[in-house]
C-alpha cells in the first residue's frame, strides 16, 4: 500500500478520517424561513451564539434576513478555521 493511499477496511466500513476533513470546506450554509422579521433575528442570535462556543477563532458570519410574501428568510454563512468546527456546528443544528 502506498503512503498517501487512505486505510480502508472493506469489511468494517471504516476509511481513514483525513479522506473526509481535508479543510477543504470550512463554511456552513444555513437558510431558513421564519414568520416574523424576530424570529429570523432571534434564530441568527442563536446560530451565532452556537457558532461562538464552538469556533477555536473567530468564526466570519455573513448574514442577510429578506422578506417575500409572508415569510422571512434568514440566509447564513459561518466559516470556521477548519472543517472540525464546521462539521461539529452542522451536526448540532439537526
Amino acid at each position: 500500500m502506498k503512503k498517501d493511499q487512505p486505510v480502508e477496511c472493506v469489511g468494517c466500513n471504516t476509511f481513514d478520517v483525513g479522506t473526509v476533513i481535508d479543510n477543504s470546506n470550512c463554511t456552513a450554509v444555513v437558510e431558513k424561513n421564519y414568520a416574523t422579521e424576530q424570529e429570523a433575528q432571534r434564530a441568527l442570535e442563536q446560530l451565532t451564539q452556537k457558532a461562538k462556543d464552538i469556533a477555536s477563532e473567530p468564526c466570519e458570519i455573513d448574514s442577510s434576513i429578506s422578506q417575500s410574501e409572508n415569510k422571512f428568510t434568514l440566509k447564513a454563512s459561518f466559516t470556521f478555521c477548519c472543517q472540525a468546527e464546521t462539521l461539529i456546528f452542522e451536526l448540532g443544528l439537526r
